[in-house]
């Protein structure tokens, strides 16, 4: 089982070690953030606190089995996506509710807005939720253009939550959920012919070698949480405790600008590998997805309850 280990690099300074579990790969930029994290935390503790990362599920899990190997301390950290958590907490499905964010702005005043929540729900289950951030904005990769609600008849498409999921059958899809790690056999065998997710994930695992095009429609940008065993941070000397909250900070605020500032970057990247972009969805497509959410929203609302109602009005006072 692995566990908050201590080695002895000296009598004054003992260096803790944490490892890491994730399902994305090397180039995705939860990785990349995950490597941020892991340097701010070695430079902040001088060494004395370092995390060892296991991209591409290396430790054996999958993101639907983190919350439960975190909690129970077989894995000290972990990093999830919220859908995947939704199993536990529908309120998880907040980030993904189709087109609710508008830009960047909107992401992150949702997150600020259901941050106590997520705290509480991960501390409840003796855990402690480190730090939070977005993705680019989900699209849609396929052999062709998405232009019209008849462009995604019958299209067998791979999504990330059960929000997606109904949204993509209300308008005629043929979507099916499918962990990371697991889409690209998925791809290559035909189990799916598209991809619900966004620019930079998709070019992380070369998406443009299964289809042909990339239509952003502005879908959502999920979340993805960093938690951590409560009884491997407790073990930890205060201190220690206090960089891994201060990194957390810090990798907040890198992510968000990464996001924000590579998108145009990544729309070029896919160009370079010979896919054809639509950066802005077709006016038919977006009004129509756009009437399709509404049941969506009202139907999560329904299914969590208070904390959603009190979310949502909030949201909206708020918002710009």
């Amino acid at each position: 089982m692995l566990a908050c280990a201590a080695v002895q690099a000296n009598p004054v300074a003992p260096v803790h070690a944490l490892d890491q579990s994730s399902e994305y790969g090397t180039n995705s930029v939860n990785t990349k953030a995950d490597v941020f994290y892991r340097d701010r935390v070695a430079e902040l503790s001088g060494g004395r606190l370092k995390i060892h990362l296991h991209p591409g599920a290396a430790l054996g899990y999958r993101e639907r089995d983190h919350f439960q190997v975190v909690g129970r301390g077989a894995a000290p950290i972990a990093t999830t996506v919220s859908g995947t958590l939704a199993g536990f907490d529908p309120l998880f499905l907040l980030s993904s509710l189709p087109f609710l964010a508008r830009d960047f702005d909107d992401a992150q005043l949702l997150l600020d807005i259901a941050m106590p929540h997520y705290k509480a729900f991960f501390e409840k289950h003796n855990q402690i939720l480190l730090h939070a951030g977005w993705v680019d904005p989900s699209g849609i990769w396929a052999s062709r253009p998405i232009n019209s609600l008849a462009d995604l008849q019958q299209l067998k498409i791979r999504t990330y939550d059960a929000t997606g999921t109904r949204l993509l059958q209300q308008v005629g899809a043929a979507p099916l959920v499918i962990s990371w790690a697991d889409l690209v056999p998925q791809l290559a065998t035909g189990g799916v012919s598209a991809v619900l997710t966004g620019a930079d994930g998709g070019a992380s695992i070369r998406l443009w070698d299964y289809t042909k095009v990339f239509t952003q429609i502005n879908y959502a940008m999920p979340l993805t949480f960093v938690h951590m065993n409560r009884d491997a941070y407790l073990a930890l000397p205060e201190d220690l405790r206090a960089v891994l909250h201060q990194a957390a900070q810090d990798t907040q605020a890198w992510r968000k600008h990464q996001i924000a500032a590579n998108l145009q970057a990544k729309y070029q990247q896919l160009a370079d590998n010979g896919m054809q972009v639509i950066e802005v969805p077709a006016p038919e497509l977006a009004a129509a997805l756009g009437q399709a959410n509404q049941p969506v929203v009202r139907a999560w609302e329904a299914q969590v309850g208070e904390r959603a109602s009190r979310i949502l009005s909030e949201y909206e006072s708020r918002r710009r």
